[in-house]
Parts: C-alpha cells; sequence; structure tokens
C-alpha cells in the first residue's frame, strides 16, 4: 500500500465544469479553499449553459458587504435563486436525451439546498454531483484544519497541505505562474501540474461543441452512467 496522498486545494465553483470533478477523481482528498477572497465575475456563483442562442451565465445572486469579503462570508441576495435557474435549464435541456431523470435529481439537490451562504450551496452540489458519478473522494474545507497561515502564498499553501498530510500536490497549469517550487521541494511535496482533457467530445443539444460548460450539459446529454467516461480524458491527464 503507497503512504503517497494526492492532494487538491481550489475554491469552489457553482456546478462545475467536468475538469473540476476530473480533478477531484484524480485525488486521494480535495480541499476547497473558500477562505480566500471573493471575486467578482468569476467561477464562485455562475456558470455557462448551452441554448439555442449560444452561451449564457447563469449566475446566483450574492450580496457583497465589505472589501475583501471571503467566499465563506459571502451570502445569496436573493433565497429564490434557483426558481430562476431550474426554469433556465429546464427551457434550454428539455429536448435533451435524459431530461427527464437529471432535471427530477437537480430539482431534488436545489431543493434541499437552501443555505444563505454561497460556499455552503456550492458544497453541497459538488458532494451531490460526485456521488451521482461515484467519485469517493474526501473533500474538505481547508477551514477544517489549524495550520500556520502566512502572509506568503506558497508557505501558506505548504502548510496546509502538511497539515492534510499531502505528499503530492496537484493543481492546474495557471498555478505555475505564481508557485516557486523550490518551496514545496524544500518541504518534500512533490507538484504535479494537471493537464485538463483532451475530453472526448459527446453531442451536445444546441450548436458546435463547447467544453468549457457546466456539468449539467453532459449529464443532460450523457447521462449519469456514461457521464464518468467523458470526465477522463482520452490520454493521461498528468504531466
Amino acid at each position: 500500500m503507497s503512504d503517497n496522498k494526492k492532494v487538491a486545494v481550489i475554491q469552489s465553483n457553482y456546478i462545475p465544469w467536468k475538469g473540476y470533478f476530473d480533478i477531484i477523481n484524480e485525488v486521494d482528498e480535495f480541499i476547497i479553499f473558500d477562505e480566500a477572497q471573493y471575486t467578482k465575475n468569476d467561477w464562485r456563483n455562475r456558470n455557462k449553459i448551452i441554448t439555442p442562442n449560444g452561451l449564457r451565465w447563469i449566475t446566483i445572486p450574492v450580496r457583497i458587504n465589505f472589501l475583501k469579503q471571503k467566499i465563506n462570508e459571502t451570502m445569496i441576495s436573493d433565497p429564490k435563486w434557483y426558481i430562476n435557474h431550474l426554469n433556465l435549464l429546464e427551457i434550454n435541456y428539455n429536448g435533451s436525451k435524459y431530461f427527464e431523470a437529471i432535471f427530477g435529481l437537480i430539482s431534488s439537490i436545489y431543493s434541499k439546498n437552501l443555505s444563505p451562504y454561497l460556499s455552503e450551496i456550492n458544497y453541497e452540489i459538488i458532494i451531490a454531483i460526485c456521488k451521482l458519478l461515484n467519485i469517493q473522494t474526501k473533500i474538505s474545507f481547508s477551514t477544517d484544519y489549524q495550520f500556520e497561515k502566512s502572509n506568503n502564498r506558497n508557505l501558506h499553501l505548504i502548510n496546509l497541505l502538511k497539515c492534510s498530510n499531502a505528499t503530492e500536490y496537484i493543481t492546474g497549469p495557471s498555478a505555475r505562474s505564481y508557485m516557486n517550487i523550490d518551496y514545496f521541494i524544500s518541504a518534500d511535496i512533490r507538484v504535479t501540474f494537471k493537464k485538463y482533457g483532451p475530453y472526448p467530445v459527446y453531442k451536445q443539444l444546441h450548436g458546435n461543441f463547447n467544453d468549457a460548460v457546466s456539468i449539467v450539459d453532459l449529464l443532460f446529454n450523457t447521462g449519469i452512467n456514461n457521464a464518468i467516461n467523458y470526465i477522463r480524458p482520452k490520454n493521461q491527464s498528468i504531466f
């Protein structure tokens, strides 16, 4: 049995794209870093779906109460937000092959997910979709760990990883722009940059194929049993 423990640390997204679930499936523990500052016009509270007229954002309305507000401090401004989202999903996916089954499951998730906090909503949706896809990775929050905080971004992350007993850190390619690998080498933590895709193409309901959309598009068009096959890349995803 290997003692290697792969860990990813990423901020929560609203109904994320399939690559998000790909990396969850890749690791032993997925840590949601929601103590980071909330950023407007980002993936925290919105994602894209495909409509007959092209891509469309669906967005959870939130309150911005103060500067440097954290993701886990961000609250919903309209408690009935999910009704509009369900209507949009129904209008734009009611002709998809697996509409009835998937819409029922999504409706069930939303009906139980009435937290006033964005982070908790994202978490519950991510957990529910992982269960549908039989992804059994442990999912936790960075705030679950008592680790030494640091103003140095690299050291802050390393302290969290060490506290979680990580031996390998899996992260996306964009992290190269801010990471200092030497810090991780000194901490005896291997860094692996994940290459997202290429993912298998599937038949979408509208227009030309587009990869950069919420996983709900994949579920509506391929169904639960087939979806996992489109989340795994065509070739080795780690380099």
